[in-house]
């Protein structure tokens, strides 16, 4: 803090007292008002607190908030780690980060997809992240191949090094732009949004999977030094050892997170087998995968935004015995247009017992009825957690899939689990 201007320090002051004001009233967390009143007074603060600091941004449409957590476990041996791990992933949550940890050389910050270009040019990151993009409110974050585009032109004049998922043809082609570059294998189970060459506008090749290409202008995958392989629940490292995961964290998709995180380890100088017990310690992020148990029946909680995110929950569901809660809200972090529920395959819940819930219930109601999927609706994920158990007495376990204002709200209702 000595470091920084007197008007730079008079502003992280300042923002971390209207945070601390925030949470001790009960309004939030403090994250957003803080870095919004810091930034009243110091509109370059961003840049100033960043200076200094070796930073990882990590921007994806989907896992940000995963993996920034399993990548700060895995910088702990370097000392204290700048972070905004609960979400808070615009330049005034960086803010209200930095300014709370003041001391920590080290840094790990989550960026929406829209502010990264910005956030590159005011922090100067070490390293940049960059794991998937598919659709995802788009009244709000617009096309994502100009996302890709932005992301791409950024890097070019950048000195991060970038660490990108070489399974995405958008994350690569942006990726492809930068000086320097680490590919990972990661994985790309959601596929609808990238048929089409980024560079072109050519039909993409994909054949073998993971393999893509366009036969017209010769964009190809990147080869990686990193792969993920789901089957022996391991990543290859650049050496071609087998590192065993073994995560607290359900899915594929957690396993691409921790072969990134693992990658960036590396970059930071961390051996992996030294940065992997850190991953297997984690087992729920600000919520996601939390059980809790009401009524003598274990809830799992499950966030899903968007198309590519429900697929995922979906691949993590129990057993067809395991009743599924499904809520859906529309409000402003949601995304006002809900038309993305009909880009989400619902079959794989035919046979299963399934509830809507939330403030667009309708919604999903009419596409689990044009899927061919029973329902029932439900108010609360407490009233049909006891109605079940009234039915089934043998009843242990429930799955609850939720976007993100739906989530937040069930986890408020029992106390914000962790």
């Amino acid at each position: 803090m000595s470091e920084l201007p007197l008007r730079a320090q008079l502003a992280s002051v300042l923002g971390k007292g209207a945070a601390s004001l925030s949470r001790a009233t009960g309004r939030g967390d403090g994250s957003v008002i803080g870095g919004r009143v810091a930034l009243k007074v110091e509109p370059d603060l961003l840049s100033k607190l960043a200076r200094g600091r070796r930073l990882a941004l990590v921007s994806a449409t989907n896992g940000k908030t995963t993996t920034t957590r399993l990548i700060t476990a895995a910088l702990r041996d370097l000392g204290e780690v700048a972070t905004n791990d609960q979400g808070a992933n615009m330049p005034t949550g960086h803010i209200t980060a930095l300014s709370r940890y003041p001391d920590a050389r080290v840094g790990v910050l989550e960026v929406d997809e829209k502010y990264l270009p910005q956030v590159i040019k005011d922090t100067k990151p070490a390293v940049t992240v960059l794991m998937n993009l598919s659709r995802d409110q788009m009244d709000r974050a617009s096309e994502i191949n100009l996302l890709a585009k932005k992301w791409r032109d950024v890097l070019r004049t950048s000195e991060t090094h970038v660490i990108a998922n070489a399974d995405d043809p958008l994350v690569a082609w942006a990726g492809l732009g930068a000086q320097h570059a680490t590919w990972v294998a990661g994985g790309q189970r959601w596929k609808e949004d990238s048929w089409c060459c980024p560079e072109c506008g050519g039909h993409l090749k994909r054949d073998p999977d993971p393999h893509w290409e366009c036969p017209e202008c010769g964009l190809r995958r990147p080869d990686a030094s990193w792969a993920v392989d789901n089957a022996s629940d391991s990543v290859v490292d650049p050496n071609g050892g087998a590192l065993r995961l073994d995560l607290g964290l359900p899915g594929d998709a957690n396993r691409s997170n921790a072969a990134i995180a693992l990658a960036t380890a590396a970059a930071y100088g961390i051996h992996p087998k030294q940065a992997l017990p850190r991953l297997r310690e984690i087992r729920s992020v600000a919520g996601r995968y939390t059980s809790v148990v009401t009524h003598g029946v274990e809830v799992r909680l499950l966030l899903a935004k968007n198309p590519a995110g429900w697929l995922e929950s979906f691949a993590v569901l129990g057993p067809p015995d395991v009743p599924v809660l499904l809520s859906v809200n529309a409000q402003i972090p949601d995304g006002k247009d809900t038309s993305w529920l009909w880009d989400v395959d619902y079959t794989v819940l035919r046979g299963r017992r399934v509830f809507v819930l939330g403030e667009r219930r309708t919604d999903l109601a009419l596409r689990l009825e044009t899927d061919g999927v029973a329902f029932e609706t439900a108010d609360r994920v407490d009233d049909v957690v006891a109605r079940l158990k009234g039915e089934r007495p043998d009843l242990t376990k429930v799955d609850v899939i939720a976007n993100y204002t739906a989530f937040q709200q069930i986890r408020a209702a029992y106390g914000r689990v962790q």
